[in-house]
């Protein structure tokens, strides 16, 4: 049996790498990140520049499938992953004007084709993720999250609209409230699609 892919998705600010550790260790799933998961991808997280933003996001996301994901489906294992394409797209694509097909069409090859099976959309209020982010004191923000909330706007829109558009395969979740509040929606929803419930 193949292994399940899961990946959680959001604007900076909403909780979702919070809550993709929180349900990877309620399925007893491998938890990656992106850009992460390998030490090129680690490296490229802290590397990452505007012109070659896309370009790069690629390169750690190819090496991230072949090496951490694809072998963990493999063998059977789901995968819980903080970011994946659809982050691409919302950010350079959407939030960097360089187009969404673009980026899309680098990602596909980048992956082999390789899809999630489910993508969790986490959402706030913009308050909220304002909040969370707080100011940058202890210059713990990176470069993406100190774009400011035009970007942050342009990507939650751009995730919005990606999940519309294909509903069978992305939940929304509200991502406002305590962690807990959050990881009880994300769990139910996600339970509701590992074992549907069929209306006899």
């Amino acid at each position: 049996m193949i292994g399940r892919f899961i990946a959680v998705e959001g604007a900076d600010g909403t909780g979702k790498s919070t809550q993709a550790r929180l349900l990877a260790e309620r399925l007893g799933a491998l938890f990656t990140r992106e850009p992460g998961g390998t030490p090129l991808g680690e490296q490229i997280r802290d590397l990452v520049l505007d012109p070659a933003e896309a370009l790069l996001m690629a390169a750690a996301r190819a090496q991230h499938v072949d090496l951490v994901v694809a072998p963990a489906l493999a063998a059977g294992r789901d995968v819980v992953s903080d970011r994946y394409v659809a982050s691409s797209i919302a950010y350079q694509g959407h939030g960097r004007g360089l187009g969404a097909g673009s980026v899309a069409e680098v990602n596909e090859f980048a992956t082999g084709g390789l899809a999630p099976d489910l993508v969790v959309l986490i959402e706030v209020s913009a308050p909220v993720a304002s909040s969370r982010l707080g100011d940058d004191r202890e210059g713990e923000l990176d470069r993406i999250e100190q774009a400011g909330d035009d970007l942050q706007g342009v990507v939650a829109d751009a995730y919005r609209a990606m999940a519309m558009a294909d509903p069978d395969r992305w939940v929304i979740i509200d991502g406002d409230g305590t962690v807990d509040e959050v990881a009880a929606r994300v769990a139910g929803t996600v339970d509701d699609w590992l074992n549907p419930r069929w209306d006899s």
